[in-house]
């Protein structure tokens, strides 16, 4: 712990309302914010970034870095301040254009807004799981790759929670996480200012939070009101001695700390002070009550000093990390990978291929199949389900289970808590691990938020889901996704890949472990489905999104069907018997759309040419969107209601998901687009 303990009183208070006076002209300037949770939690940013953490604001990505994520998102202006101050790259015009356009101050901390801004914040509790998550990847690596004497992953997660991030169940259920798996550097400090935006927490809240979290196994203290500087560095060495399970700090804050009007209500939560009052408040802190955005040097000078020392701790690690890698090549070699966000050279040269001889293969399958040979190229790949592994067939064979005070394991076992998992596995991402975490499609709607905030920082987290749609059969319409697929696709920055055999299943689990900076959710089948000849699925067919599975008899189609999933069966089944019918008809799989959107019109027009006018879609779902593959002459078919509870074939039939209606509905735009021309 870098320490700077016996600097004087005076600079210190300097400093601190140094933050506090930034925050409040932001917040004014902008007209907009929330002023009080800056003010009142200064001390605390002051004494981590000065005093405690471990970091090197001239390297923000610095790897062995401790990690800070302001989970109070609103909160935001604390940390802007301070990364201003301590010399991250924010110019003072930056904290003057708070909440502007084009500024990389936002509302809400934006990861790679920023230097120093280690996850995108605002949704309450999403912070503070993501902050789970990257403490668990500290602990996952520092067993596997640390070596006696060598430790070249030895870091501390810090997280500032409001009373929302504790109200939140996805915290609740990360908290809980995080104590059974004993996560020794993860510190939090609940800011229990008593205020929410409606009122006093008391309106909703009166349980005893230390207590809660005593019962996940946390080690709880309670600083009460003394803010000052040298008690809080106590309590954070105290939680860091203390390495057999995580720390609660409970922080008894005053929202608005000395405004006169403000403090303690809140008014001082989401909305500027008031000219007069941040006058008032300057005034009580001793600052000239006209100026505006003053950073006097001596206190800009005083933050600047973690910049050497900065400097100084990666300088020590550097060495740490050469004599590392000259003992331990090969293993330095893999932590790399995961410190430069990097894939092996060559890790998908030879992608798994099936045949038809294999019989019928579910995705799920195929899936759980793939996963064994991506985790033999890719050593920073992490499995993890909710609950479900039997079903979601993820498990890394051999790769062992993460547990408490047992984390060389590449297998997270979530427990039933998808809203979690979705934070922990973007958590674990954003720390250079390729994690996934599966669950059944439909309940996607538990984990929505993180997915799209993984979108959101353009984060290429993978998230697996089975039980695709009515196909999953007897467990009825609360199981049965309807709308998830028109869901992921309205979502900017997001691939849904529904592969509609073994063949797409293994270049679907390729594109999505070599995607840079886009969310990936893979989407599997419960039940069995033909294997087509590897020949007839390219090798780019995940990659344009959509390509041609079987043309037809003649150059230009009369009719297309396109489909995705275990709907693209039906429709080569139903095109064998157009053709008999004298219908030529080309049959397109399409797993991603919004991949194939993305393509130049050449291709589309390749795919499916405009002067083809007859088009139906089938899936298994809602049809929304598909409006713009099929045109105006066409039509889409799919679900209008939620399921049932049934056998799959007795489903696919009831609902008319069957060769025979595609037959119908095919011939039917034929002759709709012959009648118009």
């Amino acid at each position: 712990m870098t320490t700077t303990a016996g600097t004087d009183t005076r600079i210190e208070e300097l400093s601190i309302n140094t933050i506090r006076t930034l925050s409040m002209d932001a917040v004014q300037k902008a007209n907009s914010g929330h002023p009080g949770a800056p003010m009142a939690l200064a001390p605390l940013a002051y004494v981590l970034y000065t005093r405690v953490m471990k970091h090197s604001p001239s390297n923000a990505d610095w790897f062995d870095r401790d990690r800070f994520v302001l989970s109070a998102g609103h909160a935001s202006m604390l940390l802007y301040s301070i990364l201003y101050l301590t010399g991250y790259g924010l110019t003072l015009d930056d904290l003057k254009n708070f909440r502007q356009l084009g500024s990389p101050t936002a509302g809400h901390p934006e990861y790679g807004h920023a230097a120093g801004i280690e996850a995108t914040t605002g949704p309450l509790g999403q912070g503070l799981s993501m902050a789970v998550g990257m403490a668990l990847a500290e602990a996952m690596l520092a067993e596997r790759y640390n070596r006696p004497g060598r430790e070249v992953v030895d870091h501390h997660t810090y997280v500032i929670a409001s009373d929302g991030d504790i109200q939140e169940g996805v915290g609740s259920e990360a908290c809980s996480l995080a104590g059974h798996l004993a996560l020794g550097k993860l510190c939090v400090f609940y800011d229990n200012n008593h205020i929410q935006l409606a009122g006093e927490t008391a309106m909703a809240f009166s349980e005893d939070v230390g207590k809660r979290f005593e019962a996940y196994g946390w080690h709880v203290q309670d600083v009460g009101e003394d803010l000052s500087p040298d008690n809080l560095e106590r309590a954070i060495r105290a939680a860091n001695e203390v390495t057999d399970r995580p720390s609660l700090v409970m922080v008894r804050s005053h929202i608005g700390y000395g405004a006169p009007h403000a403090q303690d209500t809140h008014k001082a939560h989401g909305s500027p002070l008031g000219e007069e009052e941040v006058r008032l408040t300057k005034e009580a802190y001793g600052w000239d009550p006209d100026a505006q955005f003053l950073v006097p040097d001596e206190a800009l000078a005083h933050f600047r000093e973690a910049v050497d020392r900065g400097k100084q701790l990666e300088g020590e690690w550097q060495e740490k990390a050469e004599a590392y890698k000259s003992e331990f090549p090969d293993l330095w070699e893999e932590l790399s990978l995961v410190i430069e966000r990097r894939l092996p050279e060559g890790w998908d040269s030879d992608v798994p291929k099936f045949r038809p001889e294999d019989g019928m293969i579910a995705t799920r399958k195929a899936s759980g199949q793939v996963i064994q040979w991506a985790a033999s190229k890719v050593p920073q790949l992490v499995s993890g389900s909710a609950d479900l592994e039997p079903s979601t067939l993820t498990l890394i064979e051999d790769g062992g289970s993460v547990g408490p005070h047992s984390y060389a394991g590449r297998n997270v076992h979530y427990g039933v808590r998808e809203h979690a998992m979705g934070a922990i596995v973007n958590g674990l991402n954003l720390h250079g691990l390729r994690a996934f975490g599966s669950t059944f499609f439909n309940f996607l709607d538990y984990m929505k938020p993180a997915v799209r905030l993984a979108a959101l920082m353009r984060l290429p987290s993978i998230f697996v889901y089975t039980h695709d749609s009515i196909g999953l059969g007897e467990d009825g319409p609360t199981h049965q996704p309807i709308e998830q697929l028109a869901t992921l696709r309205a979502q900017p920055n997001t691939y849904a890949v529904r592969p509609a055999g073994a063949n797409e299943t293994a270049l679907a689990w390729r594109f999505a472990i070599e995607q840079p900076e886009t969310p990936v959710a893979l989407v599997f089948s419960r039940q069995g489905l033909p294997v087509w000849n590897p020949s007839g699925v390219p090798d780019d067919a995940i990659d344009r999104g959509a390509y041609v599975l079987r043309d037809s008899y003649k150059d230009e189609p009369d009719l297309i069907l396109m489909a995705t999933g275990s709907e693209v069966h039906i429709c080569t089944e139903a095109a064998d018997r157009l053709e008999t019918d004298g219908v030529a008809t080309r049959v397109v799989s399409m797993p991603c759309i919004d991949r194939f959107a993305e393509q130049d019109d050449e291709y589309r027009d390749s795919v499916l040419p405009p002067a083809c006018r007859a088009r139906v879609s089938l899936e298994a779902a809602a049809t929304l969107g598909w409006d713009r593959w099929v045109t105006e002459d066409g039509e889409a078919l799919g679900m209008h209601t939620f399921g049932a509870s049934a056998p799959q074939k007795d489903l696919y039939e009831h609902f008319g998901f069957t060769s025979e209606r595609v037959v119908e509905r095919g011939k039917a735009a034929v002759d709709r687009v012959k009648g118009s021309s």
